[in-house]
């Protein structure tokens, strides 16, 4: 059998996590040194991938019916400054698979949320240094309040405005992050998606096996 493609043959993965990297490099952290060491974390984490040349696992497309609108939320997001980052996307579109998360996905989710891991220990690229991927939310959707045992968790909305905990607005360009155990509760605004990128960072038993969803934990 031939060897499993690595980063080094599949360009196209490779572009997107140094796209990646930058992204935490350059956009601010807004004065919070928990936030700008999270941000050092993620880079490493990516580093690391690189510099190990990791195993690339092309899938097939999965598609769910929240993906009809991922045209629309890319040609939003080619109007923000991250518009390289979207261009690397499109390049690696066609090997995304989006699933929930869920064994029973809570009722109307189905229809406005999917999520796509890009790297992890699910691949495309497999590893368990860090995990990154890729939130497409409908018009309108509320995604259930939950928390992350032992991860922290970071989004940048990449098109469309997000709202968490109804704490504030986030625009393209902006980063929420969540550290472990935070519960937290996401809403969209109606006229168009919103497309998020996230990176999970954590103990590699805890980054082991994840998906996008976790335990909604105590009610506060």
């Amino acid at each position: 059998m031939p060897d499993q493609p690595r980063l080094q043959d599949r360009p196209d993965w490779l572009y997107l996590l140094r796209d990646y990297y930058e992204l935490y490099r350059r956009l601010s952290a807004g004065g919070s040194a928990k936030i700008r060491s999270h941000q050092k974390t993620v880079r490493d984490g990516i580093s690391r991938v690189i510099k190990a040349n990791a195993e690339v696992h092309e899938h097939d497309p999965v598609s769910k019916p929240v993906t009809a609108h991922w045209r629309r939320a890319l040609d939003n997001g080619r109007m923000e400054r991250h518009a390289p980052f979207i261009r690397a996307l499109e390049s690696v579109q066609t090997h995304l698979v989006w699933q929930y998360g869920y064994e029973k996905v809570p009722r109307g989710l189905e229809r406005t949320y999917a999520y796509a891991e890009l790297v992890g220990p699910t691949g495309p690229v497999i590893t368990d240094e860090v995990i990154l991927g890729l939130v497409l939310f409908a018009p309108g959707c509320t995604y259930p309040a939950h928390a992350h045992d032992g991860i922290s968790e970071s989004y940048i909305c990449l098109s469309g405005a997000v709202s968490e905990n109804d704490q504030g607005v986030y625009a393209p360009g902006s980063l929420i992050f969540n550290p472990p155990e935070q519960r937290h509760r996401i809403t969209v605004a109606d006229q168009n998606p919103a497309l998020l990128c996230y990176a999970w960072t954590g103990a590699r038993g805890k980054l082991a096996n994840q998906k996008m969803v976790f335990s909604r934990g105590p009610k506060k």
